[in-house]
């Protein structure tokens, strides 16, 4: 018998399964949840991008192109968005996609308890079956950021059938139209994909499996990198891109961000706002004072990363430029805090636990405490991190934001008085009006100007502190083929081959 097998085997008789083509990816966080509508985390996106399509999608230049939306029109008004669907598409659970999923899909995003998707999409007031494959999306008033939104998670289309069932458990087992589907889920260890064989683009699917390792340490997943036991990590230290860049091995990657890293400090929310930095924004002033933004960027992340007091970066069409960084200015700062009577102020800082935030933090600590600030770091993972803010247990975090290509992604759901992403509970009506503004303005020229009023309200207010604009950066085995980096800091796995 066992001669036979061979012969067969010999003869190419014997059909033997081909080995699965696994990519196995080092992520700098676990996720959080698989669920588009209540998604939060930079991590839970880079997942969702090979799970959930969306209507729409970026380019590297950060044009919006059709994915399950072939194409749109505008009303004359510039109030009602109509989008043509894709045909032939079915959800991984064989559902057809068509008109009522993507209506199903909108109104989840907007409707469902905890949403965090409603402040990216408010402006739609209703969702009509045109037919079959068209939708009209109306608005309550022109907004100009609605490509932008549905480029991302408010984008993601949903299988009708299996939310409705799964309710707020679909986030464990999320059923979307995407390349690849959940096998498996073992948080803090590990998270699998599978190809979805019926998937409308399968021929740009070249891998079987997608393995998602959560390892935080950037210096154990280029560890696993280097083994052999990773093909990729994402967000690698700045620091160890010079010794990757001369393995020739390895391959890297990287593009400037769109968001920004900062200080988001609890102004009105809960027990925690309760503090003085919440309290008083001359206190504010003098913490920001302490700070020297190039020195941290220099030591942190060896000058790779841009310094910035402002929600969009630098290079920005909407970066207010007379609105600059203010110098560091520690006697200045002592003087703010004997005025107001608070010389020697604690400050609870939390941190997400990985080593380069942690070592940001350490710098905001010794810095700070020059000026006489007391800063006392609180590390936790991602979701925690989130909880604790949302229930206002907490006196600052610091925190990042992967960023959007429109500006009002990176600003109106953190800084609008009832915006999702608002944890502080900040709240300016001033501000309010101009941001409802500038989503109205349909012309650069004049969003600039808008925006620009917004800014200067935000930086004496100081509900954030503004500390810097990372590069994202990426390596990976030579024998992978098809990466192409993004701005907004996903891996996109159409056309990545693996041999």
């Amino acid at each position: 018998m066992k001669r036979t097998i061979v012969g067969l085997i010999a003869l190419g008789l014997l059909a033997l399964p081909a080995e699965a083509k696994t990519l196995r990816i080092g992520l700098a966080e676990d996720p959080a949840t698989f669920d588009p509508t209540i998604s939060r985390l930079l991590v839970d996106r880079i997942m969702l991008s090979a799970m959930c399509d969306k209507l729409f999608d970026i380019s590297p230049k950060l044009e919006i192109v059709p994915q399950l939306a072939i194409s749109y029109a505008w009303s004359s008004d510039n109030k009602a968005l109509t989008l043509t669907l894709r045909q032939g598409v079915s959800f991984q659970d064989g559902e057809p996609f068509d008109a009522a999923a993507a209506k199903f899909s909108i109104e989840r995003h907007l409707t469902f308890p905890g949403t965090s998707r409603r402040g990216e999409i408010a402006a739609i007031s209703g969702v009509d079956i045109v037919d079959d494959h068209t939708i009209r999306l109306n608005l309550s008033a022109p907004f100009a950021p609605l490509l932008s939104q549905l480029a991302d998670r408010a984008g993601m289309m949903l299988a009708p059938k299996a939310a409705q069932a799964a309710g707020d458990k679909f986030g464990a087992n999320p059923v979307c139209v995407g390349p690849f589907k959940l096998k498996e889920r073992v948080a803090q260890d590990r998270n699998v994909l599978v190809r979805d064989p019926n998937y409308w683009d399968k021929d740009r699917v070249f891998l079987d499996e997608v393995l998602y390792r959560p390892l935080p340490d950037s210096s154990v997943r280029l560890a696993n990198l280097q083994s052999g036991d990773l093909d990729m990590i994402e967000r690698v230290a700045a620091t160890d891109m010079p010794a990757l860049r001369d393995n020739k091995g390895l391959v890297t990657a990287s593009s400037p961000e769109l968001g920004w890293t900062g200080i988001v400090i609890n102004t009105a929310n809960g027990t925690g706002a309760k503090l003085p930095l919440g309290q008083q924004p001359l206190l504010r002033q003098a913490f920001e004072l302490s700070l020297d933004r190039q020195a941290l960027n220099e030591v942190v992340f060896n000058g790779d990363f841009i310094p910035g007091n402002q929600w969009v970066p630098p290079s920005s069409p909407y970066y207010a430029a007379g609105l600059t960084i203010p110098a560091r200015d520690v006697a200045k700062a002592k003087r703010l805090m004997a005025e107001i009577g608070q010389p020697n102020p604690a400050v609870d800082l939390i941190v997400l636990n990985n080593p380069e935030l942690m070592r940001v933090g350490e710098i905001i600590q010794a810095m700070a405490k020059e000026a006489g600030f007391e800063v006392k770091l609180t590390a936790m993972e991602g979701a925690s991190a989130l909880r604790a803010q949302d229930q206002g247990d907490y006196d600052a975090a610091l925190t990042f934001w992967s960023g959007r290509p429109d500006p009002d992604g990176n600003i109106s759901i953190w800084a609008a008085c009832k915006a999702p992403l608002n944890t502080g509970h900040y709240c300016n009506g001033d501000l309010d009006r101009l941001l409802d503004e500038a989503r109205r303005r349909i012309d650069p020229a004049e969003r600039r100007q808008v925006y620009a009023l917004a800014t200067d309200i935000l930086l004496k207010d100081r509900p954030y502190i503004w500390l810097f604009h990372r590069r994202w950066y990426w390596a990976y085995t030579a024998k992978l083929q098809g990466f192409t980096p993004y701005p907004d800091g996903l891996i996109r796995l159409k056309d990545v081959t693996l041999p």
